[in-house]
């Protein structure tokens, strides 16, 4: 899908006070190990039928702690601004919920390599075996993505896209390297967080979930 606008960044939209407040919500809900899914060239013909296969543990893709923070006061926070970068990014993309949002924690030397967040197919949906009766995931994919800064005093740990420049790839940096900034991206753009050298860098993702592309 060729879009105009790749991502739609807000540079320091949410104060300070409130990025600290969810990085303590983090501490107190207790990071646990990330897991990764295997990419889909990898699945059989059977796991390709629902999309994703997720490995637990260490993966050489990823390496960082999350909380997952199913908090309504995260839920008022995020979605406005959803609302707002699918408007003014003109995607217009069909969203009708998100999962929870996911606190994630990169200590020195973690990352998260290349990877996609979905591929919005139909392929893609996520069904009862894999969510139970979530009536706001059954049928459902993943749309948009978006990631909060929460701290920016570490070194390392950026974030990137790899995109296509007249017909050549490139590694593009959006603009999100202070606290309380904002990036939200279709979540079929491959993306990264090269490994953190200092410090431990923090935020927040979630996945605005919506029905499959026609």
């Amino acid at each position: 899908m060729k879009l105009t606008n790749e991502w739609f960044y807000f540079v320091d939209a949410i104060t300070p006070e409130k990025c600290d407040e969810i990085i303590e919500l983090g501490h107190q809900l207790k990071f646990t190990e990330g897991t990764a899914d295997i990419d889909l060239g990898e699945l059989t013909a059977e796991e390709r039928k629902t999309g994703r296969k997720d490995i637990q543990g260490k993966s050489p893709n990823r390496n960082s702690n999350i909380a997952f923070a199913d908090n309504q006061d995260l839920y008022d926070l995020v979605f406005p601004f959803m609302m707002h970068a699918n408007q003014e990014a003109g995607w217009g993309f069909d969203v009708v919920s998100c999962e929870v949002p996911q606190i994630t924690e990169y200590k020195k030397g973690q990352f998260y390599n290349w990877h996609q967040d979905g591929t919005s197919d139909r392929l893609s949906m996520y069904t009862k075996e894999q969510v139970g009766d979530n009536e706001l995931m059954v049928g459902n994919v993943r749309k948009l993505s978006m990631t909060i800064l929460l701290n920016d005093d570490y070194k390392g740990g950026q974030f990137q896209f790899r995109s296509f420049d007249k017909g050549k790839p490139v590694v593009k940096n959006p603009s999100i390297k202070s606290k309380g900034s904002i990036v939200i991206f279709p979540s079929s753009m491959v993306h990264r967080v090269t490994p953190v050298t200092k410090g431990v860098r923090y935020s927040v993702v979630v996945w605005f979930l919506g029905p499959p592309f026609k």
